[in-house]
C-alpha cells in the first residue's frame, strides 16, 4: 500500500487543483493563483521526498504545471479575468527559468570543471599542493581537506569528491582493516567538499540562488562573497579536521601519497590553464571590470566550445539533471 501511495499522493493534489474552475471560491487570504502554486509546491515536495520520479523530472514537472495552470497561455479552463483571483504569469517568464543567469553561472562552472578534469589540471594541482604536508597521516589529511575545499569552491561537490577519492583510494589500501585512520580519511573528502562549497557563489546551488536575490543596495560581488565566506570555510575546516583526528585516530605513523602525472603542455591544455586562471580572476575582480559573475561564467563556455576543448561528446557528460533541478527550484522560489 505504501508503495502505491508514493505514486498516488504527488499526482492527487495537483489533479484536484487542476479541476478547480476559474470561477471557484478561493480560500480566504489566498488568490486562486496562489492556491495553485501551493498545490504545485506540495506536489514537488512529495515527489522530491518520495521519489516516484527522478528528482530532476520533478523540477521539469513544476515548470510544465505552471505553464498549464497559472500562465497566460495555459489550459482554457484555468484562465480567468477577475483581479480578485490573482494575476496569471507571463508564459515567457516561466520558460525563461531554463536560461536564468543562475543556470548560466553553473554551466560555466561545469565547463571549467570538465576541462580541468579532461586535461588533468585538478590531479596535477593536487599532486603539487599536497607535497608540503609531509607524510604524517594527520597533516596529509589536513592538506587533502584544504585542497578538496578549494576545488569544491569552483567545482560541484560531487565531482570534487569523486576526483579526490580516486586519488585517495590507493592510500586507503595502506591502512590495516582495524585502523580507524581509514575512516577519517574516507570521511575527510566529502566533509571538506561540503564545507568548501560555501566559499563561492558557484560552490553549491543554494549560494547562487541567494546571490540572485542580493541585488541593488544588497548586491554582493563574487570577491565580496569569498571575503565573507572563506574565513568561515577555514574555521569549519579546522574544526572538522580536529574532530576527525580525535574521533578516528590513525595507528599508522607514516603514509605516502603516490600521485603520478605531469602538467600537459599541449596548446589546448595551456588554453585551459589560462582560461581557468582568467575566469577566477575576473570573478574576484568584479568591481574593477564591471562584469558580474553570470557574464564571466559564459567566457569559458564560449572559448572551450569554439576551440573544441569541450566537444559535443563532453556535453553529454554535463550534469544537466542538476541544472534542471535548480530550474524547478527557482520557479518555486520566484512565487
Amino acid at each position: 500500500m505504501k508503495t502505491y501511495l508514493k505514486y498516488i499522493l504527488p499526482i492527487f493534489i495537483p489533479l484536484i487543483i487542476l479541476l478547480i474552475p476559474a470561477s471557484s471560491f478561493a480560500i480566504e487570504g489566498l488568490t486562486l493563483v496562489e492556491q495553485r502554486v501551493i498545490a504545485i509546491f506540495v506536489m514537488a515536495t512529495l515527489c522530491w521526498v518520495l521519489e516516484p520520479i527522478p528528482i530532476y523530472a520533478t523540477s521539469v514537472a513544476i515548470i510544465v504545471l505552471e505553464l498549464l495552470i497559472i500562465s497566460d497561455k495555459g489550459l482554457w479552463f484555468t484562465k480567468f479575468d477577475s483581479p480578485e483571483l490573482g494575476q496569471l504569469v507571463d508564459h515567457k517568464t516561466i520558460m525563461a527559468t531554463f536560461a536564468s543567469p543562475i543556470i548560466m553561472l553553473f554551466l560555466g562552472g561545469f565547463f571549467l570543471a570538465m576541462a580541468a578534469t579532461k586535461y588533468r589540471l585538478d590531479v596535477n594541482l593536487a599532486r603539487v599542493l599536497l607535497k608540503p604536508f609531509g607524510h604524517s597521516p594527520k597533516y596529509v589529511m589536513l592538506g587533502l581537506m584544504m585542497i578538496t575545499a578549494v576545488f569544491s569552491m569552483f567545482m560541484s561537490n560531487t565531482a570534487t569528491t569523486a576526483m579526490m577519492l580516486s586519488i585517495l583510494t590507493p592510500v586507503l589500501a595502506l591502512f590495516a582493516r582495524e585502523d580507524m585512520g581509514k575512516v577519517a580519511f574516507a570521511l575527510s573528502v566529502p566533509v571538506a567538499a561540503n564545507i568548501g562549497g560555501i566559499g563561492t557563489p558557484i560552490g553549491t546551488p543554494p549560494n547562487a540562488v541567494a546571490l540572485k536575490y542580493l541585488i541593488n543596495e544588497n548586491n554582493i560581488r563574487f570577491g565580496e562573497w569569498m571575503l565573507f565566506a572563506v574565513p568561515f570555510v577555514i574555521v569549519m575546516l579546522l574544526i572538522a579536521w580536529l574532530l576527525l583526528i580525535k574521533l578516528f585516530p590513525a595507528s599508522k605513523t607514516e603514509i605516502k601519497l603516490n600521485i603520478k602525472g605531469r602538467f600537459l603542455k599541449t596548446p589546448k591544455a595551456i588554453t585551459v590553464y589560462v582560461v581557468f586562471i582568467i575566469t577566477i580572476l575576473l570573478w574576484l575582480m568584479g568591481g574593477v571590470h564591471g562584469m558580474n559573475a553570470y557574464v564571466v561564467a559564459m567566457i569559458p563556455v564560449a572559448v572551450f566550445s569554439m576551440l573544441k576543448i569541450i566537444t559535443k561528446e563532453d556535453l553529454k557528460k554535463i550534469s544537466w539533471d542538476v541544472l534542471w533541478l535548480v530550474s524547478g527550484g527557482l520557479r518555486l522560489v520566484l512565487h
